[in-house]
Parts: C-alpha cells; sequence; structure tokens
C-alpha cells in the first residue's frame, strides 16, 4: 500500500462536516490523492465497516477508516505522543508540589491538550504514551486487554539459571500471583546484573515489587515497551509523534 507513515501535522486542518474520502485520506498522510483514489477503486478502503466508493463523503471525526484492514486516525485533533520520562519526573501532566512533570517537556510544540496512558514511578524511567484519545487510552489501561509491557532492570545478582521459570510460574504477591511472559538475562557482572522482562499487569510497582519477591532488589528499570510500541533510541525528556502504522498498531492491539 503507498504509505508514506507520516502522522497528521499539528498544522493540518481540522475537518467540520463530511469531505471526499480521498481527500481525508490524502491529508492523513496515506498519500497523494490521485494514490488515494486508487486505493478506494480497489475496495482497500472501508468505512464503518462498509467497503468505499469514490465519491463517497465521510466526517473525519466520526468516520471509522480502515485501509487494508489497518485502522486510520483522520481526525487531525487527536494526538498521540511517546515520550521518554527520565527519572525523576512524575507521572502526572502538572504536579501541586512542584516537582517536574510530563508537561514541562511538552512545552508550547503541542497545542491540544493530552494524558498519559498508565503511569511510571518517579524512580522510573523509559515509555511513555500521552494522547487525547480517551477511547484509545481507556483500552490500553483496562487490564481486560492484557497489554504487554516491557522492562530492561538493573538488579542485585548473581541470577539463578530457574528464575526464568519460576516467574512464569507465578509468584504471590500481597495482592495476588503475578507471572512473566517473557525473560532473559541481558548481562551479569558478579553484583549486579541486567534483565528484561514483560509481563501485561498493571498494578502499582508490579515490577519492583516482583523482584524484590525473588531476591532481586532493582535499582534502575527502565521502560522499553508498550505494546508495539518501543522507546527505541529517543533521548530522555523527548518526545515523539506515533506513525499512522503505530497508532493502527495499537487500535489492533486491542482489538479494533
Amino acid at each position: 500500500m503507498p504509505r508514506d507513515n507520516r502522522t497528521p501535522s499539528p498544522d493540518a486542518p481540522v475537518y467540520t462536516g463530511a469531505e471526499r474520502l480521498q481527500k481525508i485520506l490524502a491529508a492523513a498522510g496515506v498519500g497523494s490523492r490521485r494514490a488515494c483514489e486508487d486505493l478506494i477503486f480497489r475496495r482497500r478502503v472501508t468505512v464503518n465497516g462498509r467497503v468505499a466508493q469514490l465519491g463517497d463523503k465521510v466526517d473525519p471525526t466520526t468516520a471509522v477508516i480502515h485501509v487494508d484492514g489497518e485502522r486510520l486516525v483522520a481526525d487531525t485533533r487527536l494526538v498521540y505522543l511517546a515520550m521518554n520520562k527520565p527519572r525523576g519526573v512524575v507521572s502526572t501532566m502538572a504536579d501541586e508540589k512542584g516537582r517536574t512533570a510530563l508537561a514541562d517537556f511538552l512545552g508550547n510544540r503541542v497545542e491540544q491538550r493530552v494524558y498519559h496512558v498508565g503511569r511510571l514511578d518517579a524512580d522510573s524511567e523509559g515509555l511513555l504514551l500521552l494522547t487525547n484519545d480517551g477511547t484509545l487510552a481507556h483500552r490500553l489501561m483496562h487490564p481486560s486487554y492484557g497489554m504487554p509491557k516491557t522492562y530492561l532492570c538493573e538488579v542485585s545478582g548473581p541470577i539463578p539459571r530457574n528464575l526464568g521459570k519460576r516467574l512464569a510460574a507465578g509468584i504471590e504477591l500481597e495482592d495476588g500471583p503475578v507471572t512473566v511472559d517473557a525473560f532473559r538475562v541481558v548481562d551479569s557482572l558478579g553484583r549486579t546484573a541486567q534483565v528484561e522482562l514483560t509481563l501485561h499487569e498493571g498494578r502499582k510497582h508490579i515490577v519492583r515489587r516482583l523482584l524484590a519477591e525473588v531476591g532481586h532488589p532493582v535499582s534502575r528499570l527502565v521502560r522499553t515497551s508498550i505494546g508495539p510500541i518501543r522507546l527505541g533510541d529517543l533521548r530522555a525528556g523527548r518526545t515523539r509523534r506515533l506513525t499512522n502504522a503505530e497508532v493502527a498498531a495499537l487500535f489492533k492491539a486491542v482489538g479494533d
């Protein structure tokens, strides 16, 4: 599919009412208007579950559009960001105690009011998602969707060979059992080690409590992925807009 995977520009027009579908697709970064017409002609676009036709007009603020089965967000008012939260920053947009918060890193680059999806405690760092799409944010945080999250942790070592099996079998905590979806030792240097683990739990301090329970307290914790979204080489304190492909992957992960 001829898509350039760009997110809509923050300066892109906000539509108020129905527009030609190919114009909406082009404005969302799918491709040129002619390329979008070809996609519609080839029956690769659906609107609200119906195969679209040339000449269709839709309202991008309410229509559910899929291109080649992937959800396309055409509403230019919606914002999807990835942020690398630094250590020492609280996971709130603003803090009544005057501590450094997430909004302090956005400046004037984002005109819309966004909210954080989930949390990281102040001593932890890494990937956070910010959006003003309340429906998607709710699904990403709801336990029933089991969104996997991956963490890189520095812990006390050495790491026993059977730790991964123990974590996969489940560890009983004071508020119930927790199991790890994946675990590996990244590096081990005697008294310290780096481990990576993936789990779909969202309880408070769950990773720190889990590793402390098995005798390996955490000295540093970095979240490296949330579902299909990866932290990558995003520098601490920086944000970036998710691509169309990443947003589509998030919707797919929550069953849309």
